[in-house]
């Protein structure tokens, strides 16, 4: 393997014992190129060619605060196939909020955990007081990453093939951009909301192929909510209003405090995908962080997700240095999200909805290539008890039923993993699911490659050194990555 190393940033951070800046998510501040990558196992396919990008979070500065890990500067690490070849590249996303510590040379900004008054300058998104790190999210449009913040932000653009910073998206609008922006192959368009604590306190915008924003609606809502995600079908958009949200009163006094308000059923918006009246739904009281897919069946729309069956969870007894609450909301196996589809009657206003698996499962992909569209196959994570951090993958058919399994060893834990077509494709489910893995037993990482068909390990690819855990990903294939006209 050859590695080419960049002059290093500036840090602050010295050594601690907290729970998710440990283990599999030590920060990683290392930033390389690397080529002529050492395959552990299998064979690197021809017949896959693009980019995986997968968005980390790696605080470089000691934490004001109560360090939370969504608060960490953002990382982006890719991968390459070409021609059965594979090369490796990460880097820091450098907001706006970056450059300033780095010329600080400390933390200004306060993090999601900590109260009123920590941050020593104003801060950004819908929480108002947190630094916008881009390191949520990531998707491809036009031809240039987008990183995005879950509380909404800049929306910071990067070359997806040699990750060179490229400056905020101008189509950003002022209220930022959420997490979970949609990308439609097959229009070229990019899909996206956001959030704040000023009436109307959501938006709904389309920006085109071209890099334009051409949809613009404010989509009314009773108060401040905390929506995270989208999903749309061929001719509409889905939003929601789930009843998890900030409590109004404890707000009033800068106290950003989530919690379920009982009695408040869910509501999902179904808005026209440029633009119009919204039709509003009412289901079963949940949280939802992830949608799977969305497409419409006659007069229905069909919405797919993680249904939480206990969204505020209570504190893990067991977690260490009193971080029960912390480790509670990012423990799967105390919200317990359940694979879980909506169908709503465009016609008659009716809601129908129920379980599609009872396993714990989260953080869902497909086949992009049938977003919007009716489709078979989905790919879901499983999750280590009492961690964020993703111990395996389940395959479903939905038409039948029927699901696959892969369990990873104990000590090794996965990112995300994002279905590649193979080339020349004629399957739905005809490709791989791209994974990046950190061993804690052996201190590394690798790069894996699933058939996805087959639902088994093919190719096992080792990297220059290990990441810190993360949040999201996406495959670009080599025809999304060409440039906007």
């Amino acid at each position: 393997m050859k590695i080419e190393r960049l002059p290093p940033v500036r840090t602050s951070l010295g050594h601690t014992n907290h729970p998710y800046m440990t283990g599999a998510w030590t920060p990683q501040h290392e930033e390389v190129n690397a080529w002529d990558l050492k395959v552990l196992e299998g064979a690197i396919p021809t017949d896959i060619d693009g980019v995986y990008l997968r968005n980390t979070e790696n605080p470089v500065h000691a934490p004001l605060g109560r360090y939370h890990p969504f608060d960490g500067d953002g990382m982006v690490h890719q991968i390459e196939f070409r021609d059965g070849q594979a090369t490796y590249r990460n880097r820091f996303i450098r907001t706006r909020g970056f450059e300033a510590e780095q010329e600080a040379g400390e933390s200004l900004w306060g993090g999601l955990a900590d109260g009123p008054g920590t941050s020593k300058r104003p801060g950004f998104g819908a929480h108002g007081s947190l630094k916008d790190t881009g390191s949520t999210d990531i998707v491809v449009h036009g031809g240039e990453a987008i990183a995005t913040f879950y509380q909404c932000g800049e929306a910071y653009r990067l070359d997806p093939l040699t990750l060179e910073n490229l400056g905020v998206a101008a189509w950003a609008p002022l209220d930022g951009v959420s997490a979970h922006p949609k990308v439609d192959e097959a229009t070229g368009e990019l899909l996206f909301f956001n959030y704040s604590k000023h009436a109307p306190y959501m938006h709904y915008g389309v920006v085109d192929a071209s890099g334009k924003r051409t949809t613009y609606q404010a989509i009314d809502l009773p108060g401040p909510r905390l929506p995270h995600d989208m999903a749309f079908t061929k001719n509409y958009s889905i939003l929601n209003d789930l009843p998890v949200f900030w409590d109004q009163n404890l707000l009033e006094r800068d106290i950003h405090a989530v919690r379920l308000h009982k009695g408040v059923p869910s509501r999902f918006g179904i808005v026209p995908r440029h633009g119009g009246p919204v039709q509003w739904f009412e289901a079963a009281p949940t949280y939802v962080l992830h949608w799977l897919n969305a497409y419409e069946d006659g007069d229905e729309i069909v919405l797919d997700g993680y249904f939480q069956e206990n969204p505020t969870p209570r504190p893990l007894e067991d977690a260490p240095d009193g971080h029960g609450h912390l480790m509670a909301y990012l423990d799967e196996h105390s919200f317990r999200p359940k694979l879980h589809r909506w169908r709503f009657n465009l016609k008659t206003g009716e809601t129908t909805e129920g379980h599609l698996d009872e396993r714990i499962l989260e953080f869902g992909m497909f086949n992009q290539q049938y977003a919007g569209k009716p489709y078979r196959y989905a790919y879901s994570t499983t999750a280590k008890p009492g961690w964020f951090l993703f111990n395996g993958f389940v395959k479903h058919d939905l038409e039948t039923g029927e699901s696959w399994s892969i369990q990873l060893p104990e000590g090794r834990y996965a990112s995300e993993a994002p279905f590649a077509p193979r080339v020349g494709a004629v399957d739905e489910d005809d490709g791989y699911l791209v994974s990046f893995i950190i061993d804690e037993n052996q201190g590394t990482s690798e790069c894996v490659l699933v058939d996805a068909k087959r639902f088994e390990v093919v190719c096992r690819i080792a990297l220059p050194h290990k990441l810190s855990s993360g949040t999201h990903s996406v495959w670009a294939g080599r025809d999304l990555l060409k440039p906007l006209p």
